[in-house]
């Protein structure tokens, strides 16, 4: 099987079950920021792909775009949420432990941005689902962390979705 009919399946897929182009648009978002989903999923991928899969298939664009964002916040608030129980000893967890340097870095973005590192971070893909961990680690408090995991996550859903979504629309035009 090749891509272009891989592309096609999908295509034939998304045209028949438009209804469930959101809900799989969140699903992807929400496992590429879970802290241990990210690992196994390849979802931006995915993600980018689908733009002009929606687009051909004539689904309506900001629902997609709406539960990107939700399954993208949604799954930050959930690695949040572990890292502020769980502190030091997340850092000790599979995957993390296999990937000291990612998370290094992330700490130190993390201890340099604050809240700021969750909005920022969520568009550097090596640890875009590590930062929401380690702001919980580092206690960076909820309303912050939530209003910049929301802000960002509206804006990088859009980011993914639109270029293929309005390139599409455009060619057929």
């Amino acid at each position: 099987m090749d891509l272009d009919a891989i592309r096609q399946w999908a295509l034939a897929f998304i045209e028949a079950h438009k209804a469930w182009a959101p809900l799989i648009a969140g699903v992807l978002a929400f496992c590429e920021s879970v802290a241990f989903l990210s690992f196994l999923v390849p979802a931006t991928v995915i993600l980018l792909a689908l733009g002009p899969m929606i687009a051909a298939a004539d689904v309506s664009f900001w629902p997609v775009v709406l539960c990107a964002a939700i399954g993208a916040a949604l799954g930050d608030w959930i690695s949040y949420e572990f890292g502020h129980y769980f502190k030091d000893d997340a850092k000790r967890m599979w995957p993390m432990r296999r990937y000291p340097a990612a998370v290094a870095r992330a700490e130190a973005f993390c201890g340099r941005w604050g809240a700021g590192a969750v909005a920022l971070g969520r568009f550097f893909g090596p640890i875009r689902a590590v930062i929401p961990l380690v702001a919980g680690v580092f206690g960076v408090r909820r309303l912050p962390f939530q209003v910049a995991n929301i802000a960002s996550a509206l804006v990088w859903a859009f980011i993914l979705i639109a270029p293929g979504a309005g390139l599409m629309t455009w060619w057929q035009g």
